[in-house]
């Protein structure tokens, strides 16, 4: 017989419109009592089921990670029960299940007996973050979309702006487009408005302004502008929104940093990743690493979060995430593996970052990604970047220690320190013995 760890417990089959509740209480004999009742969705009958479940007492409950619709259980349950979500894949390879067994019946047998992995769900502040990071980069995307869109139009335009202007909406090229939707000015009193270096190209930008416009183009123009400034605007409102979250999410100082944090970690490089900073503190930190700004700083900590004791090593952390390779070795041979399926949000934003660390200059990164770049191509170059700036982005929150770039010039120190090396060596075998002393270059 199996034993028992989870003696009141209760297994959901959470759908769009029902939850369907297995409860199941173990008694002093061992033998199991169970009941199962079919409950709506709306929160006044998910406070009846909190009720139901509350009558035996129960202290775990267990449910798949059914599309969205867990969440709003999840929510209103997770304050007084222990609340167990699994990945339904783990739950259907478990052996021993009958035909005739509901979900739920399922869930609740498995719950009592131990056999269930726990997703992790970040705490709710955490979650909220999430969620505002997330539509951020949704709308960060869709700008990109309508920003092509915009270009394309252009071209059926004949309008070549994109030829003479690096940026089409920067300032100069804005004003500019601005001018041909109201109709006003002809191609050479429009270049006119070009601003600093781009003043230079004045008859490049006449001719590229110099098209065949349709008052329907110049109306489609005009509302792409007009979106462009909407999302603009949605995304500086949501962005200030994420900044004061982050400023409430801080821990006490307490669960932050301490005096003696930096020594502990000094003490300890290799050891258990420390308590948490608060998340303005780890925003700040994350901000000294190359290419990470404030908004990838704070898409990082709303997925991975600010503590590092989640993820017992960075390589952990770096298969979470989906930015490691996959491991495919095979009689000794490792072979080329595709990256593995992980946090989406956390990936684009670590490539975003890779993106702009690589175009850092006198970087370590930057040095790294031109000696892969050979090799590898460019997409798997990135992605290595990316690795390499999660493992630093690891270290850095585990022992709160701001980013140490190596130095654009690592691998030729490195390279120069092999090399002597080798010149030894080779002497040695031929029975001189020397010591090697760098010589100041002479001026």
């Amino acid at each position: 017989m199996m034993r028992v760890v989870v003696r009141r417990g209760a297994g959901l089959d959470v759908h769009k419109k029902t939850v369907v509740a297995t409860r199941l209480r173990v008694g002093e004999d061992e033998r199991m009592a169970w009941e199962t009742k079919t409950f709506g969705t709306m929160t006044t009958e998910l406070l009846e089921l909190y009720d139901w479940l509350q009558e035996w007492e129960c202290t775990h409950v267990a449910m798949e990670s059914t599309a969205d619709y867990w969440k709003p259980v999840f929510n209103l349950l997770e304050g007084a029960f222990e609340v167990v979500l699994v990945n339904a894949q783990h739950v259907k390879h478990v052996p021993g299940r009958k035909t005739d067994t509901k979900d739920s019946e399922w869930l609740a047998e498995l719950l009592a007996h131990g056999l269930l992995k726990a997703s992790f769900i970040p705490p709710k502040p955490q979650r909220e973050l999430r969620e505002m990071t997330r539509y951020r980069g949704t709308l960060v995307e869709e700008r990109a979309r309508v920003v092509n869109r915009v270009q394309k139009l252009l071209e059926g335009m004949n309008i070549k702006l994109a030829s003479v202007a690096t940026d089409v909406l920067g300032r100069s090229g804005r004003a500019m487009l601005e001018a041909l939707v109201a109709d006003q000015l002809r191609p050479a009193e429009m270049a006119q408005l070009a601003r600093g270096r781009m003043r230079t190209k004045m008859p490049e930008l006449e001719k590229a302004l110099t098209g065949v416009v349709g008052p329907g183009q110049r109306k489609l123009l005009g509302l792409q502008l007009a979106h462009i400034d909407f999302l603009d605007e949605q995304v500086e409102t949501l962005s200030a929104e994420i900044a004061r979250h982050v400023q409430d999410m801080d821990e006490p100082p307490s669960q932050g940093t301490s005096d003696d944090d930096s020594s502990a970690a000094e003490e300890r490089p290799n050891g258990d990743p420390l308590p948490p900073l608060g998340y303005a503190q780890a925003v700040a930190l994350l901000d000294t690493a190359p290419g990470v700004d404030k908004r990838v700083a704070e898409t990082v900590l709303a997925e991975l979060g600010a503590d590092m004791r989640r993820f017992p090593t960075p390589e952990q952390a770096a298969a979470w995430s989906g930015i490691a390779p996959g491991n495919n070795e095979s009689g000794g041979k490792r072979y080329s593996g595709h990256v593995r399926k992980g946090n989406q949000s956390l990936r684009s934003a670590l490539v975003q970052a890779a993106w702009s660390a690589v175009r850092t200059k006198d970087t370590y990164l930057r040095a790294r990604y031109a000696r892969l770049v050979v090799r590898r191509g460019k997409k798997r170059a990135i992605i290595a970047i990316a690795h390499s700036l999660l493992k630093s982005i690891w270290h850095m929150l585990a022992y709160h220690q701001p980013y140490q770039d190596l130095g654009g010039d690592y691998f030729d120190n490195r390279r120069k320190e092999s090399k002597i090396d080798y010149h030894l060596r080779q002497l040695h075998k031929l029975g001189y013995f020397t010591q090697v002393e760098p010589q100041p270059v002479a001026g």
